[in-house]
């Protein structure tokens, strides 16, 4: 079942994805476009933090600028396994998140590391600790689609 959301619950979602200002206040500014106090957006996010209607609220950091790095990979995991192995990755810091597909490779993950040669050492201590190869798919060419969903 999927958590509820209200109509300002929508406008919320659909404005913090129009972009977060830089600024002293940003949650003032961006209260008084949709018609709430500060704290009654903070309170909103929060909310929709803990219901799981959003999993994450943050900025997006391009790793390459910054001297780090990260790729997408896959686990292909017998069903009896998934859990067992799903939990180490859930353990790791270095994976941004991951999640079960219908697919001989059916657990893909975001690993994000502080340099380069970290992608290689977490796929090799993944390796080791799941008893699975880990196929490793790193970026090749960047897009930027600017993915809005609408609330």
């Amino acid at each position: 079942m999927q958590p509820e959301m209200d109509d300002l619950d929508r406008a919320v979602i659909n404005r913090l994805q129009a972009g977060f200002p830089v600024c002293d206040r940003p949650f003032a500014s961006v209260a008084e476009g949709i018609g709430l106090s500060e704290d009654e957006l903070i309170a909103r996010v929060a909310g929709l933090l803990e219901r799981g209607i959003l999993t994450r609220f943050g900025p997006l950091y391009n790793a390459d600028r910054m001297g780090g790095a990260f790729t997408l990979a896959a686990l292909s995991v017998a069903a009896p396994d998934v859990n067992r192995v799903t939990a180490i990755l859930d353990a790791l810091p270095e994976v941004a998140h991951n999640y079960e597909r219908e697919h001989p490779w059916n657990l893909w993950f975001v690993l994000a590391t502080d340099s380069p040669d970290g992608i290689g050492k977490t796929i090799a201590r993944i390796e080791a600790e799941t008893g699975h190869p880990v196929l490793n798919l790193p970026k090749e060419r960047e897009y930027f689609v600017e993915l809005k969903l609408g609330a």
